[in-house]
């Protein structure tokens, strides 16, 4: 294989060097020039909308002289960041991490955790994101890649003073320490092959930016980069994060693109190849055979030609080092759409309207001048300011006159208030100060009114925050870990695990849940059982900076004070003791009136039976006397009468014998009363 050899550097750049720079190089050029054909344009106004900057080719029509923006994108930008970022870390807690459900030890999992968690928020993780989510909201793409440095960390010790026996100074100790950081990157510094929507799935994908020479040279003084000849670029600001004004400062800088895709296994001979044979399936110089054979691969090339690293993937999961994620998903594309792009119209047309009303103010209060040129003085140059005497020949009213266009109708400005609304119903924001005047303004119809606008914006977030999570957060975490599992085994030795992150509702979702509830809360009253479960939710949805150190007071406050329970438990055992008595006195008393009325019911029987004897005996008595003075031969006659006579007196014996058996039983009751 041919080789050159450079003597002043010691260099050897051996063919399959340049193939394989050629190789990435040429795949790189292909896809810039597709990327800024199609949104090099669009992201140069996204980005002088965002940032108020004006430009000629921004005018709405020719005669506008006016160069005001309205903020209103930005403010739309900036709620919706906000309202990402506060689901991302508004808890404090960036992510949690489960364990695998057949592990039976559950204590590395959360030790993973606390690592994970110590590092990201000492490695500025939250800053990242958040510029990564700006980057998103945009230019409609947020783009993070996964760096893994070997810094040095100065750890304050102690140690022994020599010659000083038993005396001890505090001194630093300096340790390699591993670090995976996660770095924002601009959509305009991002290569990708076209052809693919997702990272996954492209055959490569790059990013390009300039970097300072001093980190080309440490990197190949401490071997992470070969030996190379390597000068800086004198020119060029295309790599620039932005457009807005072009950089002056073109001292020691080198182009850099970093490589994570697929190249051709023979480009890559001082890798091991496992004994493989290489077989070409296709024609040499054809088109199949350039992609045939590829193998996973991190490229490092400086400047377009001198190769600073070449190596297969040398992550454990072959993974690529770059997450991406898109607020809008256009089907089929890789970038997405933004909050700039999705209130571009209305913006122009807030801006429009603006700089119609600021021209139209401009020519009603400094309005222009006719002037009789001859009956001024000679050479004198007009201007017209205030306090500015003007020499005329002549009476003043004659020669100057200026031109009245009428007064400025207010209802510009009203409509670009209309305008902005639009705007910010278009990229599901809400504008603050209008929250604040519903507030203040109350009524039921305001606040329904609100409260369903809110509703159809919690629901937009949700799913913004879903695709946040699964696309982006996800993704970062487990290639986070995966870094750390491999570099700094000995911090992270765990094996068994899987991810799971955790994300709140956001900001608006949070304020609108809180209503909710406190309604909830005013509709069951202070003595409900469940208040202390709403109060928790309340405080969870908050903002507030103790939410923890309140929740916990919650909680204790619910748990049973020993004492108070076991006063209530005698309290309970007291009443119960009481009721038990009570219940056995009304049980005495109702045996006593069951024997009472058994007692009353056995003296009435025997008063039915005596007087039903009584009776009997009456009865003989008197049929005995009406018949013994009746001889045989009486006639029937005097019988019969005699017959009735005592039938007579059987039935005054009867009633008066009831009346007495009733006047003895109404004594009965009497006396029982």
């Amino acid at each position: 294989m041919a080789e050159d050899y450079n003597e002043e550097t010691n260099e050897v750049e051996t063919q399959s060097d340049k193939d394989l720079v050629s190789f990435v190089v040429d795949h790189c050029d292909k896809w810039r020039d597709w990327r800024d054909t199609n949104y090099e344009t669009k992201w140069d106004e996204y980005e002088r909308i965002y940032y108020g900057v004006w430009a000629a080719e921004d005018r709405t029509r020719d005669s506008e002289r006016s160069k005001i923006i309205s903020p209103a994108t930005r403010q739309a930008v900036d709620n919706r960041v906000a309202e990402t970022m506060e689901g991302f870390a508004g808890t404090g807690k960036l992510f949690e991490v489960s364990d695998d459900g057949l592990d039976q030890e559950r204590t590395d999992v959360e030790m993973m955790q606390a690592l994970l968690l110590e590092d990201t928020h000492n490695n500025a993780y939250i800053n990242n994101v958040s510029s990564i989510v700006k980057l998103a909201e945009v230019y409609g793409t947020g783009i993070g890649e996964v760096l893994v440095k070997t810094e040095m960390e100065r750890v304050p010790t102690t140690q022994a003073m020599p010659g000083e026996q038993g005396m001890a100074a505090v001194g630093v100790t300096e340790q390699e320490k591993v670090v995976v950081k996660v770095k924002p990157v601009n959509p305009r510094n991002l290569l990708i092959d076209p052809n693919a929507d997702s990272i996954e799935e492209a055959m490569g994908v790059a990013v390009e930016e300039y970097v300072s020479l001093y980190q080309i040279v440490r990197g190949i003084e401490s071997g992470v980069y070969r030996k190379v000849d390597i000068e800086p670029v004198s020119e060029g600001d295309d790599l620039d994060p932005s457009h807005l004004e072009e950089t002056t400062y073109q001292d020691d800088k080198v182009k850099v693109i970093r490589y994570y895709g697929l190249v051709p296994r023979e480009y890559l001979e001082n890798l091991e190849n496992g004994g493989d044979e290489v077989v070409d399936l296709f024609p040499e110089h054809s088109a199949a055979d350039q992609v045939s054979d590829l193998v996973e691969a991190v490229i490092v090339i400086a400047n377009d030609n001198k190769l600073l690293k070449a190596e297969q993937s040398p992550y454990m999961m072959e993974d690529r080092p770059i997450i991406a994620y898109r607020p809008e998903v256009q089907p089929g594309l890789f970038y997405g759409v933004g909050t700039v792009e999705k209130g571009y119209n209305m913006q122009k047309a807030i801006d429009a309207q603006l700089r119609s009303h600021m021209d139209s103010l401009a020519l009603t209060t400094a309005p222009m001048m006719g002037i009789d040129a001859t009956r001024l003085p000679r050479g004198m140059k007009f201007e017209v300011r205030p306090g500015k005497n003007i020499l005329t020949n002549g009476n003043p009213a004659e020669i100057l006159q200026p031109f009245k266009f009428g007064s400025t109708d207010s209802s510009n400005y009203e409509t670009a208030k209309g305008f902005e609304a639009m705007l910010l119903q278009a990229t599901g924001t809400l504008d603050s100060s209008e929250l604040v005047k519903s507030a203040a303004g109350g009524g039921q119809s305001n606040g329904m009114g609100m409260s369903l606008a809110m509703s159809a914006i919690v629901k937009k977030n949700r799913v913004a925050m879903a695709s946040f999570q699964d696309d982006f957060i996800i993704p970062m975490v487990k290639k986070v870990a995966y870094r750390y599992m491999q570099f700094d085994p000995e911090r992270y030795p765990m094996q068994d695990f899987k991810f799971t992150t955790f994300s709140s509702i956001g900001a608006i979702a949070k304020e609108h849940e809180q209503q909710q509830l406190i309604g909830l809360m005013q509709t069951l009253g202070p003595n409900s059982p469940i208040v202390p479960v709403l109060l928790r939710s309340i405080i969870a949805t908050s903002s507030l900076m103790n939410k923890e150190q309140l929740m916990a007071q919650l909680d204790q406050m619910s748990q049973p004070d020993p004492q108070a329970q076991e006063m209530q438990q005698q309290q309970a055992q007291l009443q119960m003791g009481l009721v038990q008595a009570q219940a056995n006195e009304l049980n005495a008393r109702a045996e006593e009136s069951t024997a009472d009325a058994q007692e009353s019911q056995a003296r009435a029987q025997k008063l039915m039976i005596e007087a039903s004897l009584l009776d009997e005996k009456i009865k003989s008595d008197i049929i005995r006397n009406l018949s013994a003075n009746i001889s045989s031969s009486s006639d029937d006659q005097e019988f019969e009468k005699r017959a009735r006579i005592a039938d007579l007196m059987l039935k005054e014996k009867d009633i008066d014998t009831k009346e007495r058996i009733v006047d003895k039983q109404m004594a009965e009751k009497r006396i029982q009363q």
